[in-house]
């Protein structure tokens, strides 16, 4: 084993056990965990959203041998490995790099999770689980013993995210109960309304939650799926780096969505 490098399969093990993902049931093709080996040691951790040719040559370019993700290799039906697939799996080989994605265990995780660590970042305080999923939850809620202006809160948001969200006011001027679900989950506002926030923060939904949105009466944030999602895979990478002395980078390539 190389001078400071850690055994790869220390490192999954210690995911494994730190998200537990046995506890969600997640879509069939996320494909949660280990997706790609290396040669069995780590000296450099890339964390990432999504596994891309595009970003496997930025890990590459960072001379990381380990690329932690949200977003795996596996979304979408299997294809034939040519053109930018094969392209993207010889890099891969050549650099030596392996991939290690979760997807919802990376969403939900009381304090390594997107929510979570977007919470924090937004200076809400104490939080406890929201949004339930098939037996487990994939997001926070706080609740504030002083509200906060829907406005200073979309504020809160800018400055955490690098960009302003999209407002839709179908709630009061203040925010008392907030709940985040990071990512896709603008659809299932209804959802976030029965579980009683006044206030909704996720990464996107459709047109039509304008007008559910006021249905509801509650407020929702949209701060961008990307942008929502880049905290759990900064904080996982950093606890890894913390705990066994390999350093890591934060490869941003952002979506726009």
């Amino acid at each position: 084993m190389p001078n400071g490098s850690i055994p790869l399969d220390r490192l999954v093990r210690y995911c494994e056990e730190r998200l537990q993902p046995q506890q969600f049931t997640d879509y069939d093709r996320a494909v949660n965990g280990l997706q790609v080996e290396n040669r069995g040691s780590v000296h450099r951790i890339a964390a990432c959203v999504d596994a891309t040719l595009a970003t496997v040559e930025m890990a590459a370019d960072a001379g990381a041998d380990l690329m932690v993700v949200h977003h795996g290799l596996f979304w979408a039906k299997t294809t034939p490995w040519t053109g930018r697939r094969y392209q993207l799996i010889r890099r891969l080989m050549d650099s030596d790099i392996a991939v290690y994605s979760q997807h919802l265990p990376l969403d939900g995780h009381p304090k390594l999770g997107n929510a979570a660590q977007l919470a924090t970042a937004l200076r809400l305080g104490r939080s406890v689980p929201f949004f339930a999923h098939k037996g487990t939850t994939l997001g926070v809620q706080a609740k504030l013993s002083k509200p906060i202006a829907l406005d200073d809160l979309a504020s809160r948001m800018t400055a955490a995210l690098g960009g302003k969200p999209t407002v839709l006011r179908g709630g009061g001027a203040t925010c008392r109960r907030i709940g985040i679900c990071t990512g896709g989950a603008g659809a299932e506002l209804e959802q976030a309304a029965a579980e009683g926030v006044d206030t909704f923060i996720t990464g996107e939904g459709p047109h039509w939650t304008a007008a559910l949105a006021e249905e509801a009466g509650i407020n929702v944030l949209y701060g961008g799926h990307y942008a929502t999602e880049t905290f759990g895979v900064k904080a996982l990478a950093a606890e890894l780096s913390k705990k066994f002395g390999v350093p890591w980078t934060f490869l941003d390539r952002p979506s726009g969505l």
